[in-house]
Order: structure tokens, then sequence, then C-alpha cells
């Protein structure tokens, strides 16, 4: 049996374990290296070639970045920034993350752009009463159509752009693209806006990690519960906040004299409250603050710096009734923040003027949010959805096998058979459909390499410029909706949305035809044959 038809056959089953979902899928994806490998397709050191991948490298860092983002409240300012303009309205909201998602895509990347969104749009979904679901998988969409924006969106933009010099063209502009990608993000938002109600599911994430916080709602609770005076904004800032915890069975604490006003013993908390067992609270701001012998099941309320809160409920000695790292999220522009936002600048420098490359950019800027105190070792460690890194590794030398077994040759000669001298809007037809299958299965910088020469063979038969050929590509190349292995973005979205593999297409579809039609239909009036 020939490496081609091996190849098919492990593609074929990866696609069926990821169609079926009763396996997970990060085991259908080790399920290809291992097989590869065992059919002779690779060898060992190509088969886990994936693991070693700069674009890997790249993804993981930004996990990192956008945990940074996240725990020093940029994010949290950025989404109320979101939720005062957009307001609490999906079309809003979707409009609104969308674009902005779209502009990021065109100066940094595809993969940078939706790490540092995602958590601000599940916060503003939460908090305007939108399923994730329905938002995330758009903006994955938008940032695919804003790649098409600038020359350095997407490293496809280069490689054509390359090869339309190579095969008798001329350059691409930096700038040229937008005359694709304005309307193909315009056209995104649009479907999503007027099908997303029906084609998008209303999904909960099997798992989270942390629940969102609204201190609002500690705020308003901690009131009734301690009859206590207590302002949002005051309690809760860059620097100090406020926990709730309950003392634990058997704590070292029992028996212990306390009023408010003291101060713990290692951590130097401020007692703002101790509310009994049997409902009786003694607070600060009563005239003669009672003092009392703690209980175990008393709860206390502390106010002082958040890294010490941190240590407190971590003791054996409380129970914590809520997080104080998710609170301290949801402080805007909180510790940190400025760290964190020149690092990302320096970042977003590097990668629009590709100084360096972008796994380098990443690796450097998450050891500088280390080495600057805005997060811990461990804490980048927890940020990076390991799933998600290993599913993207794991589904890479699928792209090597398909060129270097024959397959991509055994393609493009059916194709060629197919279209033969037709009209060139047949033959770029076919190239663009190709393109769009290959590109649900493999990366679009692999698939626009395998196709590449096959545009440029068709452009030459029929005698015709090869500059809508080439653009072509780089739009169909971008319309990676219709499977969550298409693009590492429509991956990073699926845990957090709780998406299933068969959600991506039914908003895809429609998708995949508009951008078909425009490289079909309105590249050739710009570009002319």
């Amino acid at each position: 049996m020939s490496t081609s038809t091996l190849t098919f056959a492990v593609l074929a089953l990866a696609v069926l374990g990821f169609v079926t979902n009763r396996v997970p899928m990060v085991i259908v994806a080790m399920f290809v290296p291992v097989a590869l490998w065992a059919t002779g397709v690779l060898t060992l050191g190509e088969a886990f070639t994936g693991f070693a991948d700069p674009i890997v490298i790249f993804i993981a860092t930004l996990f990192v970045l956008s945990e940074a983002l996240d725990s020093t409240g940029v994010t949290a300012w950025l989404g109320r920034q979101l939720e005062r303009r957009a307001g609490v309205a999906r079309t809003r909201l979707l409009v609104a993350t969308g674009l902005v998602a779209a502009l990021l895509s065109a100066v940094i990347s595809i993969n940078g752009a939706v790490a540092a969104l995602l958590p601000i749009v599940v916060l503003a979904a939460v908090r305007a009463d939108v399923a994730p679901s329905r938002l995330l998988i758009p903006l994955a969409f938008a940032a695919s159509a804003g790649s098409l924006l600038t020359l350095t969106g997407t490293p496809v933009n280069i490689i054509v752009s390359q090869a339309a010099a190579d095969a008798g063209g001329r350059a691409f502009g930096f700038f040229e693209f937008a005359l694709a990608g304005i309307p193909l993000v315009v056209l995104t938002l649009a479907v999503s806006i007027l099908l997303g109600d029906r084609l998008l599911p209303r999904r909960t994430p099997e798992r989270m990690e942390e629940p969102i916080a609204d201190p609002s709602e500690n705020v308003r609770s901690w009131r009734e519960t301690y009859h206590l005076s207590l302002d949002t904004g005051l309690i809760f800032q860059a620097e100090t906040g406020v926990a709730e915890v309950l003392i634990a069975p058997r704590s070292t604490l029992i028996g212990r004299v306390v009023s408010p006003g003291m101060t713990t013993r290692d951590e130097g908390l401020v007692v703002l409250a101790i509310r009994r067992g049997d409902g009786t609270a003694t607070s600060g701001s009563t005239e003669t603050p009672t003092a009392v012998a703690l209980q175990a099941g008393d709860a206390v309320l502390v106010q002082g710096p958040w890294d010490a809160l941190q240590r407190y409920v971590a003791s054996p000695d409380v129970i914590p009734v809520g997080s104080p790292r998710a609170l301290q999220r949801t402080v805007p522009m909180g510790r940190g923040a400025k760290r964190a936002l020149t690092i990302l600048a320096a970042a977003v420098v590097l990668l629009a003027t590709g100084i360096l490359p972008p796994a380098i950019v990443g690796l450097v800027a998450a050891g500088a949010l280390i080495v600057t105190g805005v997060v811990t070792v461990p804490q980048s460690f927890r940020a990076v959805s390991w799933s998600t890194v290993v599913l993207i590794a794991a589904m890479i030398p699928l792209s090597e096998a398909i060129v270097t077994s024959g397959a991509a040759d055994v393609i493009a000669g059916a194709v060629l058979a197919l279209a033969g001298n037709a009209s060139p809007h047949l033959a770029l037809l076919a190239i663009c459909v190709l393109t769009l299958v290959l590109g649900q299965f493999i990366s679009n910088v692999a698939t626009v390499l395998v196709m590449v020469p096959i545009a440029a063979s068709f452009a030459q038969t029929l005698d015709v410029s090869v500059q809508p050929f080439m653009m072509a590509l780089t739009v169909v190349g971008a319309a990676s909706f219709l499977t969550p292995i298409a693009t590492p973005v429509n991956l990073m979205v699926m845990q957090p949305a709780g998406y299933r593999f068969g959600d991506y297409w039914r908003l895809g579809l429609p998708l995949s035809i508009l951008f078909i039609a425009v490289a079909v239909l309105y590249v050739p009036l710009i570009w002319r044959f």
C-alpha cells in the first residue's frame, strides 16, 4: 500500500474520530502521529516534530500573556469599556468584539488577537447574561477574516505575495489585501448577526477553572450579612481587597478571642466583621464592637493586600467562601497592569515589524512577565490550555505527511483532470473548493503551500494573470470555519464555550460559501485575469 493511501486512511480515521466525539479529541489527535509512524509514512522524529514547532510554542506563550492581562485587571477594564459602549445586547457585543478582533489580527496575529480577547468576551457575555457559545465562534471567525487586512496579518499573505512575484506577476502591497479583507470582515459579522441565533448553540462549558466573580454582588451580600457600610470601589483596589472565610473544623483559631479592627497574626489582615454560626454579626461599624471567641463555622471578613489574602485563604485553618484571585481580576487596571501593557506593546511592535520570530517574541514576553512579577511561574503553567497545545502539536505532522507522501500530488492531478482548459472562473472555483476542503484538516499555511504551484500552473495553462489566483488562495485559506481543528483559534474557543466538533460547520458553511463567492466573483473584478 502506497504512503499516500496510508496518509488518506489516517486522515479519514482522524476525521471520523473527531466527528463521532466518542473519544476525547486530544486522544484522537495523539493517534495521528503514532499512526503515521506505525505505517511508515513518517519517521519517529518527523511524526513528533509538531511538539517542537515554533507555532506551538508561540500559542503556549500567548496563554501566559492572556493570563497576565486577565489577572492584572486589564481585561476587566476592557470588558467594562466594551460593556459601556456596546451595552448588553448580543448584536452590539458581537459587532464590537468582532471589529476589535479583526483589527488586532491585522496588527499581531489571529492567535494573539483571540488569546487576548477570549477572557474579555467571556466576561462580557456573562455580565450580559449571554452564553459565551453565542459569541466565541464569531470571535474566531472575525479574527480569521481580519487577517486579510494587511500583508503581515498571516504568513499565508506573505507566501502568496512572494509566489505571485515568482510566477511572473507582482508582489501585493502591504494594505492591498484590505480590498478583499474589509468586505469579508463586514460579511462575517453580518452573517453572524443574521444567522447566529439559529445556527450557534447554547452550551455550558464542561469545566470552568474559576467562576467569574461579581464584586458588586459580593459587597451587597456582605452589607446585608454583616451590617456593614461598604463601597465596592473603596474596598477593591489595585493593591488591596477583601475576602470572606469560614473557620474550619479543628482549626487552630478556634477559641481565639477576636474583635473587628484586630489584625491576623501572620498576614496582617484587618478583621472587618465576624458572623457567628447562629447568625449574629459583629462589625467595626457598631459603636461598641464585641470581642468573640471563634468557633468552627464562624464567618470572618478580612481586608488587606491581595497576596496576603491569597496566602490566608490557603491556610488549613480557614475555608474560603470565594476566591480572592477571582475578585482581584475584576479590579480594573490593578496591580501590574502597566507592566503587562508595556510588555504587550513591545510584543506587538516586535510581531508587527517581524524583527524577531513570533515564538521568540512570545517566550521573551512570557519571561518578562514572570521576571517583573506580573505573573508567577505556577500561575503561568496553570494558564496554558495544555489540551489545546497537545492537540495542535499532534496534528501538525499530518500536514507534512500529505505533502511528502504524494497525497497532495494525487489531489492536484485529479483537479487538473477535472478543470482542464476550462474558463478561468471555473478553474478558480476548482482551486478554491479544493483549498477550502484541505484547509479544514491541515493548517492554512500548509494548504496554501500545496495549492500555490497548482494555481500558478492553472494561470500559465490558461495564459492569464496569476494575481487573482494568488489572492483567491489567500481569501479561501482564511475560510477555515468548518471544523475546530482547522485553525488554532477555533480550538482556543472550544473549551471556554463548551463547543462540540459539529458546532462549527453550521455557521461556517454559509460563511465558507460567501468566501468562495468573493474569491471567484469579486477578486477577479479587482485583480483582472
